[in-house]
C-alpha cells in the first residue's frame, strides 16, 4: 500500500505560503504558512498533521489490540501533542480517554503501552513518545 500527499510552496519562508493536498482529497489545497506554523493563523502546519497521523494510527492500533482480547469498545479518544524545539520534534505525547466494557485498568494500560510501541507512526519516529491513559 502507498499513500501520498503533495505540498506546494511559493515565496520565501517567512512571507511565502503553500498548500497541502492529500490523495483522498480530505485536504485539498489546504493553506499553510510560516504564520500557521510558528504563530497563529488560519491553515495547518506539518506538526499538526504529524499529531493527527500519530493520534489516528495509535488509536486504530489500540482498538485492534483491545478487540483481540475480546473487549467491547464504546469510544477511544486520543489527543496527540507534538513538541517542536529548535527545529526538531523532541516529543509526541498521547493523551487517551477510553470507554471499554469490562477491562481492568491494568490490562488497559498494558495495551496502551503496546499500541504506543507498535503503531506504524510510532515506529517511524526517532523521538520520545509518551502517553497518559484514563478509563472513563
Amino acid at each position: 500500500m502507498k499513500r501520498n500527499a503533495t505540498a506546494v510552496w511559493n515565496g520565501d519562508v517567512k512571507t511565502g505560503k503553500g498548500t497541502i493536498s492529500t490523495q483522498s482529497k480530505t485536504l485539498d489545497n489546504t493553506q499553510y504558512s510560516f504564520k500557521t506554523r510558528f504563530e497563529d493563523g488560519i491553515g495547518t502546519n506539518p506538526e499538526e498533521l504529524v499529531a493527527a497521523a500519530h493520534a489516528g494510527c495509535f488509536t486504530m492500533q489500540l482498538s485492534a489490540f483491545i478487540g483481540e482480547k475480546g473487549f467491547t469498545i464504546d469510544e477511544i479518544k486520543t489527543k496527540c501533542d507534538i513538541t517542536l524545539t529548535e527545529g526538531t520534534i523532541v516529543q509526541s505525547h498521547l493523551t487517551v480517554e477510553a470507554k471499554i466494557k469490562d477491562i481492568s485498568d491494568t490490562e488497559f494500560q498494558e495495551l496502551v503501552t503496546k499500541a504506543e510501541e507498535n503503531c506504524p507512526i510510532s515506529k517511524l519516529f526517532d523521538t520520545e513518545i509518551s502517553s497518559s491513559a484514563t478509563l472513563v
